[in-house]
């Protein structure tokens, strides 16, 4: 007898689990431009949390983008920082 298409102990089929939607959010953002960034997921209880830092602003759109996509119809935080490494615009006054 085979497991596949068979539901989990919670009766959600393993495809549709938070685990699982969570595992294959972390291979699309591996694979892509975000690969290098410190962005972690994980599922806690019912919620899934977003977390880490981000280069640009139209970067922490591109991931939160691919994460709406990915968890459509769960809950999640996301708590995405922007950490914009741009020259200063004025000499820093020392006293």
């Amino acid at each position: 007898m085979s497991s596949q298409g068979a539901a989990s102990a919670s009766g959600v089929p393993p495809a549709q689990s938070p685990e699982y939607r969570v595992a294959h959010l972390q291979e699309r953002l591996a694979a892509g431009e975000a690969g290098q960034l410190g962005v972690h997921v994980e599922v806690r209880g019912g919620t899934v949390l977003v977390t880490g830092t981000v280069p640009s602003a139209p970067c922490r759109e591109d991931v939160l983008r691919t994460v709406h996509e990915e968890l459509a119809g769960l809950e999640v935080h996301c708590d995405l920082v922007v950490a914009e490494a741009s020259s200063p615009d004025h000499a820093e006054e020392l006293s």
